[in-house]
């Protein structure tokens, strides 16, 4: 399929939902998690019950999020987070439902109430207990100068960045707001997802069987690009840049 199906397809959709993966920001230089060379395949993630259980794992966490050694923060969206800005500012799309948690939507542009984070936020903490937002440049400096491991500033109980560990459970929130904009939409547009991910995986599967559009942007393939209307193995910039924006 190409560029200008897409184009076609999406000047048609009434209602979008846009789901994104790791694919469009590793063209913000972002490295994803699974790859060969990816996150985890130089260092071993840390498991939600071993944050609380472990006072050494959550100084490991800690130190990883102040070092930026994860490097899923500090860098500047792409001309594909530009072009879903875009189409939100448009109206097209109701929703962009993201599997990343580096803040790229909404430093593009993207309203805060239409981002739908399935996986969390990395440019932040939030307190376990009480859910009170903490900020990470404050509490880089505490824990730089007092080398205490940071805890809420409120009731006194641990602090974590606010990501969604392996063994945490997923957000019901959001998972609800996904639902309720999949169920709705009339196209449902994969950017850079490999579609392995559960239960995020879902979603586009639900949009299918409720009668919306499928359409997939991704390099490689996926798992569900037989179930698609319309694949497109390509860059995510390039390729939305010249669909959305109008560049060449």
């Amino acid at each position: 399929m190409s560029r200008q199906d897409l184009a076609r397809l999406i000047e048609s959709a009434r209602n979008m939902v846009v789901f994104t993966g790791a694919g469009i920001s590793t063209e913000s230089g972002i490295p994803d998690f699974r790859s060969p060379g990816g996150v985890w395949s130089q260092m071993k993630p840390i498991y939600f019950q071993d944050f609380v259980a472990s006072e050494e794992k959550r100084r490991e966490s800690w130190t990883r999020a102040f070092t930026g050694r994860a490097g899923w923060t500090g860098r500047e969206p792409n001309a594909g987070h530009h072009a879903v800005a875009k189409l939100v500012e448009q109206g097209r799309v109701s929703a962009v439902i993201t599997q990343n948690v580096d803040n790229l939507h909404q430093a593009s542009g993207v309203p805060d109430d239409k981002v739908i984070e399935l996986h969390g936020n990395a440019s932040y903490a939030t307190c376990l207990a009480c859910g009170l937002r903490h900020e990470l440049p404050q509490l880089k400096h505490e824990f730089e100068t007092t080398g205490d491991i940071p805890t809420c500033y409120e009731c006194g109980e641990l602090v974590k960045t606010a990501t969604i560990s392996f063994g945490q459970p997923m957000p019901e929130l959001q998972m609800r707001r996904a639902t309720a904009a999949t169920l709705s939409c009339d196209l449902f547009l994969v950017l850079g997802s490999s579609l392995v991910v559960y239960p995020a995986a879902e979603f586009p599967l639900l949009a299918k069987r409720r009668g919306a559009a499928l359409a997939i942007v991704n390099r490689e393939p996926t798992d569900q690009d037989e179930a698609a209307d319309l694949v497109v193995h390509d860059e995510i910039g390039p390729t939305l840049s010249e669909v959305v924006l109008g560049d060449s």
